[in-house]
């Protein structure tokens, strides 16, 4: 819609994880980097971790793609609400390999001697889960014991984690230390300075098809305001900076001043709530974490808990 008027070829500002979007700071280049060497030397598990909307996703597709490139085998989890069967189900399936049994000791037979055969011909084999903070224990010990699949002196797969810094906090507890002594490689995505958000908007921006010589589409003031609302959250950014080029186009104002960036805001009530969780938030449910059947049972599991039309849950009127 406003494209023609700003002189855009796309939409530059699209929450899609597109990795040609992907905004190489100096910190990003650094977690890219050691992704793929964590990769290459067959480092086992890696975690990339990273408040909501810092680029994680695009991060993990830019990986993907890297290593696609490279014909890596490769398997992207990106439903992370699953049980120990569906973990396994999810892998082979992936990694395309054929095994009619439902055990999953045959199961863990069938990825093995297949890891075997790609070791022995040169290949490296990566699993990718994302939203990994929602992992039950079970799961994750599934996942540290995957590393056991090993050769005298390699990993025979590579294991990243994705997730939000309650991932963290899951590592952190004593009943997953041993996991945690297996992680080999910590990346973790930040917030933009405001100099960075200003490079990131003006890089969209040109991705997109602006031209460099043409009249400005932001102020510095109103790419300053961005900062200020946004925290520096590139998704945050993505969704002022989007909206505010429709108002723009519908008021016919360009450059676009901070008035816009203010309304914006304050349609989508980022002057009262903080787009970053509070330590609060942080903190794990051990009980919770623990319990496949939660996952398994949502609704049943939701339903002790439903609160009544008069303020009261149900275990309360008992």
């Amino acid at each position: 819609m406003y494209k023609g008027f700003f002189g855009l070829k796309e939409n530059p500002f699209n929450v899609n994880p597109d990795p040609r979007y992907l905004f190489l700071t100096k910190e990003i280049e650094e977690i890219l980097s050691g992704l793929m060497y964590g990769i290459q030397t067959r480092k086992g598990i890696m975690t990339l971790t990273g408040e909501v909307g810092t680029g994680k996703t695009t991060l993990v597709n830019r990986v993907l793609d890297w290593l696609r490139q490279r014909a890596t085998k490769t398997a992207f989890l990106f439903n992370s609400r699953m049980n120990s069967s569906q973990l396994f189900d999810f892998i082979l399936a992936e990694f395309d390999i054929p095994c009619e049994s439902r055990s999953k000791s045959q199961q863990l037979m069938k990825l093995n001697q297949w890891l075997l055969e790609r070791f022995t011909a040169g290949e490296t084999a990566v699993v990718i889960i994302d939203e990994a903070q929602n992992l039950t224990f079970p799961v994750l010990e599934e996942i540290r014991l995957l590393t056991n699949l090993e050769t005298s002196t390699e990993k025979l797969l590579q294991i990243v984690l994705s997730g939000q810094p309650e991932l963290e906090e899951k590592l952190n507890l004593p009943q997953l230390r041993q996991l945690r002594q297996r992680v080999m490689l910590r990346c973790k995505t930040r917030a933009l300075t405001n100099e960075q958000t200003r490079d990131y908007v003006l890089e969209r921006l040109k991705i997109g098809g602006a031209t460099e010589n043409g009249q400005p589409i932001f102020s510095p003031a109103a790419i300053e305001m961005i900062h200020l609302y946004s925290l520096g959250i590139p998704r945050v950014v993505n969704l002022l900076c989007e909206h505010a080029l429709i108002n723009a186009y519908v008021e016919e104002q360009r450059p676009i001043q901070p008035k816009i960036i203010e309304d914006v805001a304050r349609e989508f009530q980022l002057d009262e709530v903080e787009p970053i969780a509070s330590p609060e938030n942080l903190r794990t449910s051990a009980e919770l974490y623990n319990s496949e059947a939660f996952i398994q049972n949502l609704g049943e599991a939701l339903a002790r808990f439903r609160i009544s039309p008069h303020g009261s849950s149900s275990r309360e009127r008992k």
